[in-house]
C-alpha cells in the first residue's frame, strides 16, 4: 500500500513538472503600439557632397512571441525621415520622404526578471518610401527623379522592458540605395517607445 501510494504520488509530481514545463515553453504572443523618433542621413555618393543626419519621428505597431528568453519581433511603422547635404561651395540641400517599415527582429533577453528584462536584437528591415521631397539643388533633384521606393536592409540594438513598456534603441543600414544614380543608402538611428497592450 505504501509502495503504491509512493509510485501514485511520483507520477502525480512527474505529470505536474512535464505541464509546468510545457507552460513554460508555451509561446506568448504580445501586441502593442510604438512611437519614437529617428535620426537619419544618406550616403552622398559624390566627393562634393557632405551628409548629414536630420532628426524625424515614427508611430506604429508591434507585435512579439515570447520563447522565454528568446523572442521574434514584427512591427510596421510610419516613418518621417530628413536629412540634408552640404556643398563644397557653400550650398545646401534638403531631402524628406516618408517611409513604411517592417522590420523583423529576433532577439534575446540576457536579463530577465519577472517585470524588467534588458534585450539585445537583430534582423532585418524592408522599407517602402512615397512622397519624397528635394528642395534647394537641382542637380541632385535630376539624380532623385528615379528615386527607388523599395529598399532593404538590416537594423539591430538594445531594448528594455518593464512590465507593459518596451523601449528600443537601435541601428539601421540600408542594403540597397534609395537612389541608384547617386548610390545613396540611408542610415538612421532610432529611439522608440511602445506599450503592449497584452
Amino acid at each position: 500500500m505504501k509502495q503504491r501510494f509512493l509510485a501514485a504520488s511520483s507520477l502525480l509530481v512527474c505529470i505536474t513538472c512535464s505541464v509546468e514545463t510545457r507552460a513554460q515553453q508555451t509561446p506568448a504572443f504580445h501586441i502593442g503600439i510604438k512611437a519614437g523618433t529617428n535620426f537619419t542621413k544618406t550616403d552622398a555618393g559624390s566627393s562634393d557632397l557632405k551628409g548629414k543626419y536630420g532628426l524625424g519621428y515614427q508611430a506604429g505597431i508591434m507585435t512579439r512571441v515570447d520563447f522565454g528568453r528568446m523572442y521574434v519581433q514584427g512591427e510596421a511603422l510610419f516613418n518621417k525621415r530628413k536629412t540634408s547635404y552640404d556643398f563644397k561651395d557653400g550650398n545646401a540641400a534638403k531631402l524628406q520622404w516618408n517611409s513604411i517599415d517592417i522590420p523583423i527582429v529576433a532577439g534575446y533577453k540576457f536579463i530577465n526578471a519577472k517585470d524588467f528584462n534588458v534585450r539585445l536584437f537583430a534582423g532585418g528591415v524592408y522599407s517602402y518610401t512615397f512622397k519624397d521631397n528635394l528642395s534647394n539643388s537641382q542637380a541632385l533633384r535630376e539624380g532623385f527623379k528615379k528615386f527607388d521606393k523599395s529598399n532593404i536592409g538590416i537594423t539591430g540594438g538594445v531594448g528594455m522592458d518593464y512590465k507593459n513598456f518596451t523601449m528600443d534603441l537601435r541601428y539601421e543600414t540600408g542594403l540597397s540605395s534609395i537612389s541608384k544614380e547617386f548610390k545613396s543608402k540611408p542610415h538612421s538611428i532610432s529611439l522608440g517607445i511602445g506599450y503592449f497592450l497584452f
